[in-house]
């Protein structure tokens, strides 16, 4: 029995000396130094009592060691667990509890807060730093550099990655070796990726984006990748002449466009920008094009399917859409039980070797969101035009019912972003007397303009129907978002709850 996922991604790069990872300042790590760094984490972690199925849990910088580890957890059929550092002891302690890792890795200086709950949770505690030292670097310098991977097959999990939580408590999405393996493939034959690629890699790897999208398709077919430990805008522009492919959130694009660097001679070597996380404003992706002669290309994904949908590589690359979806994956639309034509608002859903294998110790949810048929209802809410292409209008949950009536807060911030001096909004659903909810609008004006929430308002007064019309709206600096980019509206729901009280 192979081991499909290492077979394919971290094999190949054995006897492979050119660069792999091209780091910020300059060095480079070889494709086979990279695979030894994993077989001796392997043997380290393998020493501690690592074996098939166990949990890793990793909350650490990114770095080439963190990347390894990634690596590692694959060769030994171990379940990969990357957190957000971000999350504060509380949240990791819940994490913990429930994946039950066998080793948790931390960050040095968070050390001596951690160890408590770790034991406490049965995981063996290993530091990790931002440098790419600590006690699982000092365990694996000794160690031999090839290891055998462990027999695994395709239904084997490969990743548990938990879900933001913003409705609940936070879900482990179950991702199989198949789930991750053919997310890559299709992806890499789309996006037309080759061994001749160079990826600007800014994004942070405790993420499906960073980790299984840019990391995975470029370990399948054999590219470099620019790794960066986040997103510096000078960086990203010194760098970028060098790259041929650059994958970001929508913070990035909008961050390079406010610099006069950007313009067309300083990308004429990429050929491809990719957009995703984040809903990408279309202003955003028209001085883009405009700035470079670029046009990004919007896909969709999220933590329990990987990616779904993407616009074309060849053909037009449709700003507001996220394109169609990925061969293999189907897609459908639907109200209830019940798939709606083209042109009208359903619930995504979608089915393929991309849908994860359920919710970590949760089958009453996995039942609850995966139907018999085997699709997986996403709970965002879409439209596909007359040509197939996919445009995602909200979430469920943000589906604002005012008087009866469903307002669907994509419709409203189109609106309310095309008013002169707007540079983004949020719409949102508040508690309401008389109407259930009400429609209320978080503006955030463009740098240097001073805006006037009933001027906002009165911009889009006769373009909505009055039930649409936001009845209240707040001007503020910028919108909370999390570490993806996505907007928090459940942060704004709460901020803002009780508006129309009394």
């Amino acid at each position: 029995m192979t081991n499909p996922l290492h077979d394919a991604l971290f094999a190949p790069l054995s006897g492979r000396h050119s660069p792999l990872l091209i780091l910020q300042d300059g060095t480079t790590l070889t494709g086979d130094t990279f695979l030894r760094l994993i077989g001796r984490q392997a043997h380290a972690l393998h020493g501690m009592g690592v074996g098939k199925g166990d949990r890793i849990a990793a909350q650490v910088a990114k770095t080439p060691e963190a990347l390894a580890l990634y690596g590692a957890a694959v060769a030994l059929g171990a379940v990969f667990l990357p957190l957000n550092p971000a999350y504060t002891p509380g949240e990791v302690a819940h994490f913990l509890g429930d994946a039950t890792p066998r080793v948790f890795l931390c960050d040095p200086a968070r050390q001596a807060s951690l160890a408590p709950m770790a034991a406490r949770h049965g995981a063996a505690l290993l530091t990790l730093d931002a440098k790419g030292g600590g006690t699982l670097t000092d365990a694996a310098a000794a160690q031999p550099d090839g290891f055998d991977p462990a027999p695994c097959g395709p239904d084997d999990l490969a990743a548990l990655l938990y879900t933001s939580g913003t409705t609940g408590r936070s879900k482990g999405a179950m991702l199989t070796q198949r789930n991750l393996l053919s997310n890559a493939q299709a992806l890499a034959q789309l996006w037309r990726f080759t061994a001749d690629d160079v990826l600007l890699h800014a994004l942070p790897i405790f993420h499906t984006h960073g980790l299984f999208v840019a990391s995975n398709v470029s370990l399948l077919t054999g590219g470099a990748m620019i790794f960066l430990p986040g997103f510096d805008a000078d960086t990203v522009l010194h760098l970028l002449p060098q790259a041929t492919a650059m994958m970001g959130v929508p913070t990035f694009y909008t961050r390079l466009l406010s610099d006069p660097r950007l313009d067309r001679d300083l990308v004429a070597h990429v050929r491809l920008f990719v957009s995703g996380s984040a809903p990408l404003l279309a202003e955003t992706h028209q001085a883009f094009e405009a700035r470079t002669g670029q046009r990004i290309l919007e896909r969709y994904g999220m933590t329990e399917t990987n990616m779904n949908t993407s616009n074309p590589y060849d053909g037009e690359r449709r700003a507001g859409t996220v394109g169609f979806p990925l061969p293999g994956v189907e897609l459908r639309l639907t109200q209830g039980d019940t798939e709606v034509a083209t042109g009208h608002i359903g619930q995504i859903e979608v089915r393929g070797p991309n849908v994860f294998a359920g919710y970590w110790k949760m089958p009453e949810k996995t039942a609850e969101e995966l139907r018999p048929d085997g699709f997986f209802q996403t709970g965002d809410l879409g439209r596909l035009d007359a040509d197939g292409y996919l445009k995602i209008v909200g979430r469920m949950k943000d589906l604002i019912i005012s008087g009866g009536f469903n307002v669907y807060p994509k419709e409203v911030e189109m609106l309310l972003d095309a008013v002169p001096g707007v540079q983004e909004s949020a719409v949102i659903g508040l508690p309401h007397p008389d109407f259930g909810e009400a429609v209320f609008a978080v503006v955030v004006p463009k740098a240097g303009v001073r805006l006037e929430a009933a001027q906002v308002l009165s911009g889009i007064g006769g373009r909505l129907a009055r039930f649409k019309q936001p009845k209240a709206a707040v001007v503020v600096a910028e919108l909370p978002r999390n570490a993806m980019g996505k907007v928090q509206k459940n942060v704004l729901r709460q901020t803002y709850a009780g508006w129309f009280a009394g």
